[in-house]
C-alpha cells in the first residue's frame, strides 16, 4: 500500500480518532498533519508493519501527548452547540444532543491522559494491556486513570445521565 492510498482510505479514521483523543477538532487537524508528515518520511518502513494503521495512531496519541506538554495551559474549547442550530426547523432532537454535548463538554476538561486513557477504552474499544502500552504506562495505571475520569464525570455529571447510560 503507498503512502496515498493510506491516506485516502484511513484519513478520515485518523481525523475521528485523533478528534475523540483531544475534544478538539483543530488541535486534532493539526496533530494528524504533523503526524503525517513525519509518516511520510519513514513510509517505506512503517507500510512493512504488521499494523501500519495502528503505528500512525500510536504516534497520534503521542503527538497529542507531546502537545500537552508543550501547551499545559492551552484550554480546550468547545463550540456552543447553539450555534449549530441556525438551520431550517427540524424534528427536535434537543435533549438528545443537549446530553451528549454536555458529557463531551466535561470530557474535554479531563486531564489529558485521562482523556486518552477514556478515548481509547470507549472509542477504540482497547483493552488495558494495549491501551497501556500505547500511553507507555502499566495496565493497573490505565485502570486508575479510566477509574478517576468516570469518578470526576460522575460527580459532576446530573443523575438522569448517569442512569440512562446504565452506568452508576
Amino acid at each position: 500500500m503507498t503512502f496515498d492510498d493510506f491516506i485516502a482510505y484511513r484519513l478520515a479514521a485518523l481525523l475521528r480518532y485523533a478528534t475523540a483523543v483531544t475534544c478538539d477538532p483543530h488541535l486534532a487537524e493539526d496533530v494528524v498533519q504533523d503526524v503525517l508528515v513525519r509518516a511520510q518520511r519513514r513510509w517505506g518502513r512503517i507500510k512493512r508493519l504488521d499494523a501500519p494503521e495502528a503505528y500512525v495512531k500510536r504516534m497520534v496519541l503521542n503527538e497529542f501527548l507531546s502537545w500537552r506538554r508543550r501547551r499545559a495551559a492551552r484550554l480546550v474549547l468547545v463550540p456552543d452547540a447553539s450555534l449549530e442550530q441556525l438551520g431550517a426547523p427540524v424534528e427536535d432532537h434537543a435533549a438528545r444532543h443537549e446530553e451528549r454535548d454536555a458529557v463531551l463538554r466535561l470530557v474535554a476538561t479531563l486531564p489529558p491522559r485521562q482523556r486518552a486513557a477514556v478515548a481509547l477504552r470507549y472509542y477504540a474499544g482497547l483493552p488495558d494491556e494495549e491501551i497501556a502500552e500505547m500511553l507507555g504506562c502499566r495496565p493497573v495505571t490505565v485502570r486508575t486513570q479510566i477509574s478517576r475520569a468516570l469518578a470526576t464525570l460522575r460527580s459532576v455529571l446530573p443523575a438522569p445521565l448517569i442512569t440512562a447510560t446504565g452506568r452508576q
